[in-house]
């Protein structure tokens, strides 16, 4: 029976598939633990959804094995508009080159929707620490190779992949130090007994306004609104010098259009909703309205830059 209901639904015209959508509950599911970006993004826009459709919308967190398990969750589901994921970089764009051996083909078996926030990253170190800005920063790593540390949390989080990009684009020897978490790495980084941890403008803020931190640099192609002081390291060190924390909605594969473009029209006017749009610019992550051909066309561009580095840097999965 739920066979030929799908099949009815992908018999529809597409007009009509999208005036019947949604006629019961949406899951949205988040490949993590509650509390980070994708999950208050997945959470943003799952309430406003709700009440645009009045029906529910229910986020599902489904950590574990380095977010594969929620992903592989929404690549099985039917491709109906009824399950989606709050997709982020390391699942999307850079788990494909980590792992030798993955269940899902990011863009074969995910449709992407719309891109909702592209969080700077930018480069903690404690005040402590024996260098005080980037110029500071390359000169011990060059006169100490392999003494500076940084922090991270998994081979496949853009924080870990920024660091081996800062270390491979300077030529320094940086040292990586993994923890379990990240509420791990602040406790040592405020301790002064880890150098370096690319972190999110959110997670990083309350600590340089306690003035236990400071910001090096950021790992975005300008110098961001939040630390206007810290310099992009693509304008002094590194060019094209990119990495972002990410997150969109994506649809199975072969999910209607109509019902895509639906959800795509009702995300980009919930994420330009003022307060929202407000919150989002105040942490450098809001985006543009995007359709759902140009968010394809990010997510294929990040999973080549990811590929390339991977490759280069020699990482593999833990």
């Amino acid at each position: 029976m739920a066979a030929a209901a799908l099949a009815g639904l992908c018999l529809m015209p597409a007009g009509k598939a999208a005036e019947a959508y949604p006629a019961k509950p949406v899951t949205i599911v988040v490949p993590y633990a509650p509390g980070g970006q994708g999950d208050v993004m997945a959470r943003i826009v799952g309430e406003r959804l709700s009440v645009a459709f009045k029906q529910p919308v229910i986020v599902e967190n489904r950590p574990g094995a380095s977010a594969t398990l929620g992903t592989k969750r929404v690549v099985d589901a039917a491709p109906d508009g009824y399950t989606l994921l709050m997709g982020q970089t390391g699942e999307i764009a850079v788990n494909a080159s980590v792992f030798k051996r993955l269940d899902y083909e990011p863009l074969k078996d995910l449709k992407p929707i719309v891109l909702v926030a592209n969080a700077p990253l930018v480069l903690a170190a404690p005040v402590a620490a024996g260098f005080s800005d980037l110029d500071g920063l390359l000169k011990a790593a060059r006169e100490q190779p392999g003494r500076i540390t940084y922090a991270s949390t998994g081979n496949a989080t853009p924080g870990r992949l920024a660091s081996a990009a800062l270390a491979l684009g300077t030529k320094t020897e940086l040292l990586n130090v993994p923890y379990k978490s990240a509420g791990q790495v602040m406790t040592d980084l405020l301790g002064n007994h880890i150098h370096l941890f690319f972190v999110s403008t959110s997670a990083f803020r309350p600590h340089v306004e306690g003035g236990k931190l400071k910001a090096i640099a950021v790992a975005t192609p300008q110098r961001i609104g939040a630390f206007p002081d810290a310099p992009a390291i693509a304008e002094k060190a590194v060019p094209d010098f990119s990495y972002t924390l990410w997150a969109g909605l994506f649809a199975p594969a072969g999910t209607p259009d109509s019902i895509t473009a639906r959800l795509n029209e009702l995300v980009n006017q919930i994420m330009a909703e003022p307060e929202i749009r407000q919150r989002l610019d105040a942490d450098g992550s809001a985006v543009p309205a995007n359709t759902p051909a140009e968010f394809e066309q990010f997510v294929r561009k990040e999973v080549q830059k990811y590929a390339a580095l991977v490759k280069e840097a020699g990482i593999q999965a833990e």
